[in-house]
């Protein structure tokens, strides 16, 4: 089934650039169209879509306060924040909203967001899990990009993997790059679920598959749902034996 889409936007040339984006997209529908909050708010109530393109500057409403309203009616559709101002990120993170798009925006750069939308979609599907749950299931990691703000639910993250100066965060959806350093990102993650295995590798405690030894100070830890394994050392076998209820 096509993914159902909506694009809020007072711009008319923004709307049909989306809109073409979107529709040659594989895997979406064509997105139904609003001028205004209000239209987009009436608009989302009949049709229902899974995936919201949002300018936060519209007339009548704006695309925050649209935003809030759509929560409260839909918890599971998905937001993506269109705007030229990057002012209004703090109040995208406190809505949990799914990306940021500062104009102006390569097309590459929303058929990014597209992918990683169908990527959920796809894991959902999988996984058999009502997305609510997923949404409600704990925090969010903020990814900071030069054009964009990224947010990752952490419910959806396996393993989180320092590459040379990157973190690579692997979820169900795929692998998303980060500038932050595994503290930095650490510090985002909830403690009852997240483990610091090793200098270079953090987990998901309930993704643990199997520990196996690696050398004499070393062991591999699989990860369910990931080809990808993690290392942890012996200092930390203990801690981690103890989570994990062995």
């Amino acid at each position: 089934m096509n993914i159902r889409t909506m694009v809020a936007d007072d711009d008319a040339g923004m709307r049909l650039l989306l809109k073409k984006i979107v529709e040659k997209t594989p895997g979406f529908e064509a997105p139904v169209e609003a001028k205004d909050g209000l239209e987009a708010l009436e608009l989302f109530e009949r049709y229902r879509p899974r995936l919201v393109f949002l300018d936060i500057e519209m007339p009548l409403q704006s695309g925050v306060e649209c935003a809030r309203r759509i929560q409260d009616i839909d918890p599971r559709a998905f937001i993506v924040f269109v705007t030229a101002h990057e002012e209004y990120m703090r109040e995208a993170f406190e809505l949990y909203a799914m990306d940021y798009l500062v104009k102006p925006f390569k097309v590459a750069r929303v058929q990014e967001t597209l992918e990683r939308m169908r990527q959920i979609e796809a894991g959902e599907y999988l996984r058999g899990m009502d997305p609510a749950a997923s949404i409600s299931a704990g925090t969010r990691l903020v990814i900071k990009r030069k054009e964009s703000v990224q947010v990752v639910d952490t419910a959806e993250i396996i393993l989180i993997q320092r590459e040379e100066r990157q973190s690579a965060i692997y979820t169900v959806g795929g692998r998303v790059l980060s500038g932050d350093t595994l503290s930095e990102l650490e510090r985002q993650l909830p403690p009852d679920r997240f483990f610091r295995s090793h200098k270079s590798y953090i987990i998901n405690v309930g993704a643990v598959q199997g520990i196996y030894p690696y050398g004499r100070w070393t062991y591999i830890v699989k990860l369910r749902g990931l080809q990808q394994d993690a290392l942890l050392t012996f200092e930390r076998y203990p801690e981690l034996m103890r989570r994990i209820g062995g």
